[in-house]
């Protein structure tokens, strides 16, 4: 039985009982010294402030009812559940800072406390770090109005700038998910003006307003099919296949990485790895194959092959100009 355990079985115990429990029997119940039953009641007394007192004509402990009614929390976690929580905490504080930072604040101040109060120590939490690549620095200040509204089923009328076409809009949208993508956040949401499904990256709505009518909904199957079927954030049904052969020495990594929910992959006879994966859209897939430079050969289908061998040309073309530019 571990000390938070035993904390709370020690409550239940006395708080189930109308007369004083003895010293001798709480030892048995706790399965400990009476040292050790001393440091649990003053864990609940002096922490979770339930007035315990000793009557010493009665040989034993008892809740002071005359003090009031004293309930504790009725979540009870024990050290490994409260460093998890500590954990997670700190892993979604990463995910953008400041973000939920303020709002979990004193939840998380009392979890330390609750780990000290029970001997869990200083605990150094800053030694879990993700690492964020592509993160943009700017995230929307809207989150928490964005985020309530796909929570309530609210309707939002948000301004949009598009990097694509540098242009800006008003829209009417029924927001349907938010998701958290390659270190940056996007709402999935029914836009009204274009009657159709549409993704906005947070970062580019820069105003939300929240409307007093219900969002349409639309099924979780309906979602998944529209957002979660092609590759990456694109959204829209596949309609083609890329094959990818990597080399054997780059296998070692690939064949263990999940690049989409329905690929396919195998250990070719020379030792390399085929990636098979449904797109749609070639431009975010693309710059994924680039990465891998000469490790990665595309063998289907044509149409991203060329792509591919376009994109090296330009950048083969540029380099060369680099060059002259910095020898001159």
């Amino acid at each position: 039985m571990d000390k938070l355990d035993r904390v709370m079985t020690l409550y239940r115990e006395l708080n189930n009982r109308r007369y004083p429990v003895s010293r001798k029997q709480l030892e048995q119940k706790l399965e400990c010294k009476g040292v050790t039953v001393k440091r649990a009641i003053g864990t609940l007394r002096d922490y979770f402030g339930v007035p315990v007192i000793y009557l010493r004509d009665q040989n034993g402990y008892v809740i002071d009812r005359a003090a009031g009614e004293h309930e504790i929390p009725g979540l009870w976690l024990n050290p490994e559940e409260i460093h998890a929580l500590l954990v997670a905490d700190s892993l979604l504080s990463n995910l953008e800072p400041g973000l939920v930072r303020a709002e979990t604040g004193p939840f998380r101040q009392r979890l330390r406390n609750l780990m000290a109060r029970i001997g869990g120590g200083e605990q150094h939490f800053d030694r879990i770090r993700l690492l964020s690549m592509g993160r943009r620095r700017e995230q929307s200040r809207w989150f928490p109005r964005i985020a309530q509204a796909v929570l309530q089923r609210q309707r939002l009328r948000i301004g949009y700038h598009a990097r694509s076409d540098d242009s800006a809009s008003q829209r009417e949208v029924s927001p349907q998910r938010l998701t958290h993508y390659r270190d940056n956040w996007y709402l999935d949401a029914w836009c009204h003006q274009r009657e159709d499904l549409r993704t906005f990256s947070l970062d580019c709505i820069e105003t939300a307003e929240t409307l007093d009518r219900p969002a349409l909904d639309m099924d979780n199957e309906t979602l998944d099919r529209h957002y979660a079927t092609a590759y990456g954030i694109f959204a829209g049904e596949p309609d083609k296949v890329a094959v990818l052969h990597f080399t054997a020495h780059r296998a070692r990594w690939v064949a263990n990485e999940i690049w989409h929910p329905q690929q396919t992959g195998y250990q070719l006879a020379d030792g390399c790895y085929e990636l098979r994966l449904p797109y749609r859209r070639h431009e975010e897939l693309l710059g994924d194959i680039l990465k891998y430079g000469a490790d990665v050969e595309v063998m289907e289908p044509p149409s991203l092959r060329e792509a591919v061998r376009r994109e090296l040309e330009r950048m083969t073309k540029k380099h060369e100009k680099s060059s002259h530019r910095i020898s001159d």
